[in-house]
């Protein structure tokens, strides 16, 4: 005789078998008052492949990010086949997303509810299904840019039954259709009553379980009881259906709240992240989550179970969680997430090294790299490495360059290389040390959206991104570059975050920010991507230093270039790109100034040579006083230049190359011709450059030799300089092919071309007599340099150098002023220029001298 838990479900069974056997519905009003209608209904209690069932969506559920839509929507579906390795390989996928077809077009049904009918061999046109276990569903808005999802951010699934086989459902409470089921309401305090309807497609034994526990079973293809949760943590919940020597389980995941345990943090902890205490043998997790219920630590050292073992601490102030572990093998690296509230998994926002089950197919094998956790748990991991060899580095008295004298070479290391890894990036050293650059500097490399970028969508601020190789391969290059005399200065992504940032997710519903410790819920500025960071916030203060320490210490990089630096302000100049809106983020701004004083003093405090370069574009007055407190600002001359090279006078005005015309008194600016962001010069040269009936920028050899000439008025004015990669060689594909972000060609053949060559050779003989010649650092400036022809004068301590040249398409004569009428020697050409009785001299169309009174010093 079977022993009931308990006698209420007696009843209720009781009950539920005479309204059987008089063949009437039993009385389950009770049950069914609370239930709720989940993300998905179906018309039928299940879907079979050679039936029409009618699937209605109710958008205020799930995900919400269509709640309230009106518009057209359209379902996007495939299948999981027995051979799919995981629920995220769709296959035989029927519905094209850049298409808006009827065929699976949804029918409005009333405020937030859609429907749409599917016979599943019509629709996938397959007669049969034996290999296939779920239809795949998304329901997107017609351009695609909002897409309804489960609550967790996962995919909609729902098994096909068969009809040789018995089968069974959560009639309530209503589910999250995932591949691992979860209830529409995850959270529930403990000893809250759950009531569970099942449905099964055949008579038979159905057997209710919680946590491996037989609680309630009867006969029959309906089951209900009302479940009481008086554990915590997450509890499995099992319905299993017995008949006709056949079986069938399905599970479902709730989560039951605790109240935290409060406990300052130990001594000696770190505020987020890990702490790794190896004498002790103890592994301490720490988040910050204000105003957070509760936070488990889930990995596979607990089967990323939320069990009370793994509750995390709340700290008193409530900002911080924190657990202690004792029992892991530190020889051995894990994988690891937090729980929020019972709802959210995140991974850590100061991991080291994430897994990514969507794009980390397209990285490169890592042995330290450990298997992504495959039906355990979903979205991002983090990775606690504990037994990987450190790295010993061979540069240990690496002197920097003098910040006047830098050379920058700005490099992507997706577009650079074939092979797009640190390895092969070390084998270009040899290239850099020929050019003569003495700084390199890497476009963002921290870990960011999907594989493809430039990288300016950051997700995880701590971790390398694992798609150009491993934290030792790019110490390695570091390391190489230092011993070669070359400074190393990242990129550092600091103004925003994308979804994928656990800081961004923990406070997020339906796609859109609440209130946020971290983040501005609108922008402050017109220029933002992804999530404005709030730079006033004590918390994102404490975050941007914590990013900083890291990449200082752990890297031993030289420097940083600050993106978007002008966004880190909260005086709110509106999200359009108006005029008006950018002049009033360029305004001067009292409080940015002070968020950035305060930032590189922290840096200074770390290492006092350290180098400090903004991407600020704000007002002069505003960018003199972050120079005066050290700080080098982006100085981009690319619109000048270019009008130069291309033979147009109007706008090729030079002046901002030098520090009087932005009221400086040192060039704390870093000059550059092109970056990364800037259409290129000779595209630009060869599409619509000027011409004469015989001479013509459009001319490969003429636009090349224009080059020349630019980059001799680069490089001779004072101040530290920025190459982008391949402008050596007149790289001239557009920055628009294929997307302006894009996947570019990447050039090497240019070596190959000997015009091409002498282009590389003049800018390595510039940047030499950039590091050999003090004047070139030091020299006052007396510049004429906004008309065709354009000159200046250097002068340093009997040294003189003129640098002069003719920017039009045709010949001008040149009045040589007294001061210019002495006897130069001419660098270029290796002879003298007696000018000491010229009152002119004639220069044709792309004509330019670098002349000195002594010779310049070279290697």
């Amino acid at each position: 005789m079977k022993t009931y838990k308990s006698l209420g479900y007696l009843l209720i069974t009781l009950c539920w078998i005479v309204a059987c056997k008089k063949d009437v519905k039993p009385d389950i009003d009770t049950i069914e008052e609370e239930t709720a209608q989940g993300l998905v209904s179906l018309s039928n209690n299940f879907l079979y492949w050679d039936e029409t069932t009618t699937l209605t969506f109710d958008l205020a559920k799930g995900n919400k990010e269509l709640a309230n839509h009106s518009g057209d929507l359209f379902l996007h579906a495939g299948l999981l086949l027995i051979s799919s390795t995981s629920e995220k390989e769709w296959r035989e996928v029927v519905t094209a997303w850049d298409e808006n077809l009827d065929s699976y077009k949804l029918k409005r049904e009333a405020e937030g509810k859609y429907s749409i009918a599917i016979h599943p061999a019509s629709f996938f046109k397959r007669t049969q299904a034996n290999d296939v276990t779920h239809i795949a569903l998304l329901v997107r808005n017609a351009d695609g840019s909002k897409v309804a999802r489960n609550a967790d951010g996962s995919d909609m699934y729902w098994s096909i039954s068969s009809k040789q086989k018995p089968d069974i459902t959560f009639k309530a409470p209503a589910v999250q259709p995932t591949f691992v089921p979860q209830s529409e309401k995850q959270s529930f305090a403990k000893g809250e009553e759950l009531p569970i309807r099942l449905q099964a497609s055949q008579s038979g034994t159905i057997t209710l379980s919680l946590n491996g526990q037989e609680i309630a079973t009867g006969q029959g293809n309906e089951l209900q009881h009302k479940l009481q949760l008086n554990g915590t943590g997450q509890q499995h919940i099992q319905a299993r259906i017995e008949a006709n020597g056949q079986r069938t389980i399905k599970e479902l995941t709730v989560f039951v709240e605790s109240d935290a345990e409060v406990a300052d943090l130990p001594e000696g902890i770190n505020k987020n992240g890990v702490t790794i205490n190896r004498d002790k043998q103890e592994i301490s997790f720490a988040l910050t989550a204000p105003d957070k219920s509760s936070v488990f630590l889930l990995g596979n050292f607990n089967d990323f179970q939320a069990t009370q073992n793994y509750a995390m601490k709340r700290t008193a102030d409530g900002n911080t969680w924190w657990i202690t572990v004792k029992s892991l093998d530190f020889q051995k690296n894990y994988t690891y997430q937090f729980l929020i509230d019972g709802q959210l998994k995140i991974a850590d926002p100061y991991a080291r090294l994430v897994l990514d089950p969507n794009h980390d197919g397209e990285v490169a094998s890592n042995p330290y790299l450990p298997s992504y956790p495959q039906g355990a748990t979903q979205g991002i991991v983090s990775v606690l490495s504990l037994n990987n060899t450190a790295y010993t580095w061979q540069a240990t008295m690496f002197n920097r360059p003098d910040v006047f004298d830098l050379v920058i070479y700005e490099l992507h290391v997706r577009d650079f290389l074939d092979q797009r890894n640190y390895k092969t990036l070390r084998d270009s050293i040899s290239y850099l040390k020929r050019l003569g650059v003495n700084a390199v500097e890497l476009m963002p490399i921290q870990e960011f959206e999907a594989n493809s970028s430039w990288g300016y969508n950051p997700s995880f601020h701590f971790a390398l991104d694992k798609y150009y190789g491993t934290t030792n391969e790019l110490k390695a290059f570091i390391d190489e570059c230092h011993q070669e005399g070359i400074a190393v200065i990242l990129d550092m992504v600091l103004n925003h975050a994308f979804g994928q940032s656990p800081m961004v997710r923990l406070y997020q519903q339906s796609g859109s920010l609440t209130t946020n410790p971290w983040f501005n819920i609108t922008p402050t500025h017109p220029y933002n991507v992804g999530y404005d960071l709030n730079h006033e916030s004590p918390f994102t203060q404490q975050f941007t230093k914590d990013v900083i320490a890291f990449w200082m210490d752990e890297f031993n990089v030289d420097g940083f270039r600050f993106d978007l630096s002008k966004g880190f302000t909260q005086r709110n100049s509106g999200t359009d790109e108006s005029d008006g809106a950018v002049q009033q983020w360029s305004a001067y701004d009292a409080s940015r100034i002070a968020i950035w004083k305060n930032y590189h003093n922290f840096i200074r405090e770390r290492d006092q040579n350290f180098y400090v370069i903004l991407e600020h574009f704000a007002e002069d007055r505003e960018e003199r006083e972050l120079a005066s407190e050290g700080m080098f600002l982006w100085n981009n001359l690319n619109h000048a230049f270019n009008e130069a090279t291309m033979g147009y006078n109007n706008n090729s005005d030079m002046g901002r190359l030098f520090a009087d015309a932005h009221g400086f008194e040192q060039p704390r600016f870093v000059s550059y011709m092109e970056s990364h962001d800037e259409e290129r010069l000779m595209y630009k040269n060869l599409q619509y450059g000027n011409t004469n009936s015989n001479y013509s920028t459009k001319e490969l050899t003429t636009a090349l030799e224009r080059m020349k000439q630019a980059a001799a008025f680069l490089f001779c004015a004072p101040g530290p300089k920025m190459i982008w990669q391949f402008g050596e060689l007149g790289y001239d594909i557009s920055i628009d092919e294929n997307g302006r972000t894009g996947e570019k060609p990447v050039k090497w053949d240019y070596l190959k071309d000997a015009k091409r060559y002498s282009l590389f050779a003049h800018y390595a003989k510039l940047i030499d007599w950039k590091r050999q010649n003090t004047i070139f650092r030091n020299g006052t400036v007396n510049h004429h340099v906004n008309g065709a022809v354009k000159y200046y004068v250097l002068k340093e301590a009997g040294q003189e150098v003129l640098v002069i040249g003719n920017f039009d398409v045709v010949t001008h004569n040149f009045t040589v002023l007294a001061d210019l009428q002495k006897n130069w020697h001419d660098n270029l050409a290796g002879v003298s220029r007696d000018w000491r009785s010229k009152s002119s001299i004639t220069l044709t169309a792309g004509q330019y001298y670098i002349l000195s009174i002594n010779k310049l010093n070279n290697k």
